[in-house]
Parts: C-alpha cells; sequence; structure tokens
C-alpha cells in the first residue's frame, strides 16, 4: 500500500507562487512517499545516481527537478499508476519554469534567489527590523542609499538593476493576490539618516501612505521602551497558503541566510514576534510617531 500524494491535483493549482513554491511542494509529497516505503535517503540517491545529500536538496525544494529522475523515484516508491504520475511530472515540469525574478539571478546570490521565491508565494509575511525600513517598504531613494552601503563599487547599470528587483518585489502588496504584511521596526532605523534628510523624510512620507493599505501594519518599537524580546538580530516569518508547508523563518546573514522551518524552531519565533508586537507602539500610535518625525524632518 503506497502512500497517497496528498491530493496531487490540488497542488497543481497552486502556481502563483511561482518555481519555489511548486518545487517544495513536489519535494514535500516525493518526501512522503519514500518515508512511507521506509527508503533512506542513501537508497534514493542511488536509484537517480546521486547521493543523499542530492535527495535531501530535491525533498527540501532547494534545487531544480529532472523529470527522469522523478519518474525513476516514483518508480522506486511504487507508484505506478500513470494517474497518480502524471500530475507529479506535471507539477515537475511546472517547478522547473522560471520565476519573474530569474532576470536577476546574475545579481543573486543563490541564498537570496530562494528568498524571493518564498516571499512572492507568501500570504502572510512578518518581519523586524532593526537597522533599515524593510524592503517592501522602502521608497527608490532610500533602496539606494542602502544598496550603497554594501555594493559601493557597482557600475550605475548593476545599482539600477538591483533597486529595480526590489521596487517589482514591493508590486505584489498591491496586486490582486496581496500578501498580509505585519512589520515591527525599532526606532533605531528610522533615526538612522540614511541618503540625508530630504531621502529620509520622503521614506516617512511613504510609509505613512503604505500603512493605509488594509493588508499591511506597521508598528515601532520606541527607544523608551528599553529593551526588549528580539536581542538577537532582524528576522523574517513567512507562512503559505499551502496546508502541506510549514512556516518558514528567515535570517540573513553577511554572506549567506539561514532558513529555518521545524516547528520546534519556528515556533520560538513566532513568540518572540507576538511578543514584539504586544511590546511595541500600536499601529495607530505608530502613525503619530510617523508624523511627529515627518515634522521633525521638516523643520
Amino acid at each position: 500500500m503506497i502512500a497517497e500524494p496528498a491530493d496531487s491535483g490540488s497542488l497543481l493549482s497552486h502556481g502563483s507562487g511561482g518555481p519555489t513554491i511548486l518545487r517544495i511542494l513536489l519535494g514535500t509529497q516525493l518526501r512522503r512517499l519514500r518515508t512511507a516505503k521506509d527508503i533512506t535517503r542513501e537508497a534514493a540517491g542511488h536509484a537517480i545516481r546521486g547521493s543523499h545529500a542530492k535527495i535531501s536538496r530535491l525533498e527540501l525544494g532547494r534545487v531544480s527537478f529532472k523529470e527522469r529522475d522523478v519518474a525513476d523515484l516514483l518508480t522506486l516508491y511504487g507508484v505506478t499508476d500513470p494517474a497518480e504520475r502524471e500530475p507529479l511530472l506535471n507539477l515537475a515540469r511546472q517547478a522547473n519554469s522560471p520565476g519573474w525574478w530569474h532576470k536577476y539571478t546574475d545579481l543573486l546570490p543563490h541564498w537570496f534567489e530562494v528568498y524571493v521565491g518564498l516571499e512572492e508565494a507568501a500570504c502572510t509575511i512578518r518581519s523586524y527590523e532593526i537597522q533599515f525600513v524593510p524592503g517592501l517598504l522602502q521608497t527608490r531613494d532610500y533602496a539606494r542609499s542602502v544598496i550603497l552601503l554594501a555594493n559601493s563599487t557597482a557600475p550605475m547599470e548593476e545599482l539600477d538593476r538591483r533597486i529595480d528587483l526590489r521596487m517589482r518585489r514591493q508590486e505584489r502588496l498591491t496586486g490582486p493576490d496581496a500578501p498580509v504584511l505585519w512589520a515591527v521596526m525599532d526606532e533605531a532605523a528610522l533615526r538612522r539618516p540614511l541618503g540625508g534628510r530630504e531621502i529620509m523624510r520622503a521614506q516617512i512620507e511613504h510609509l505613512l501612505q503604505v500603512i493605509e493599505l488594509p493588508n499591511v501594519t506597521l508598528q515601532i518599537v520606541p527607544f523608551a521602551r528599553g529593551g526588549h524580546a528580539a536581542a538577537g538580530g532582524p528576522f523574517t516569518i513567512m507562512r503559505f497558503r499551502e496546508r502541506e508547508l510549514p512556516d518558514v523563518v528567515y535570517m540573513e546573514q553577511l554572506d549567506s541566510a539561514l532558513y529555518l522551518d521545524k516547528l520546534e524552531e519556528t515556533e520560538g519565533y513566532m513568540e518572540v514576534m507576538d511578543r514584539l508586537c504586544v511590546q511595541a507602539d500600536s499601529a495607530s500610535s505608530t502613525r503619530q510617531f510617523l508624523r511627529n518625525l515627518h515634522k521633525e524632518l521638516s523643520v
């Protein structure tokens, strides 16, 4: 008795998130089928002329799928009925289609390309920032100032493309399938005059506009609160509509990123985020804080 693919037909209807989510969904299905047959990753890797590490990457959705590999794994797992195989093979074909961000892959390290795909698919994005305004809420000029910090010697064309990518990511906030964005920022992120007074004033104006969107909530943790729950640094939690997918916690490092998706790992970050939202100013108080700060920058 093989494990029944968890509503394979429904998986094919979730293409809006692009190839990243499709790969994760397919990897989840393959992992369920393998464990149901009590087959080791080593044995599965041998069946596709690979290693256990390759199977791990496939099951996590971190790499693209070869249709031949998926077909061989399905055979190994006892999925021989064409009616059961075809939806999964079709999913493999769709998962290899490039996302809109593919044209920026020469600029994106692989670890951040994964994030862009997850962000594109998330239905809820909760983030905590200490140093900068969240990327999804930055103006073009503010984004240029941030990007220049790490790319000061890059050609102008490259800088413009990096900024274009950030602006393109923001389009989801006002699109037909817009996610819920709930951002918490430390006051320091707004007190740091990136780009100068004019750019910061325009950034505050933009925040006052974007928080009027029904799907965007912003809270500020003021200096007056003293210490708070997120002493470890900035992080983002993404949640997806697909019930098969766990929450993902993302933490960016200097030249890499950490992704956590095990429940015992993500629960702690969710608790910290909830405490931050209690400790931070309310959304209405944050709106007044931004208005006051805008007046300060206008003097």
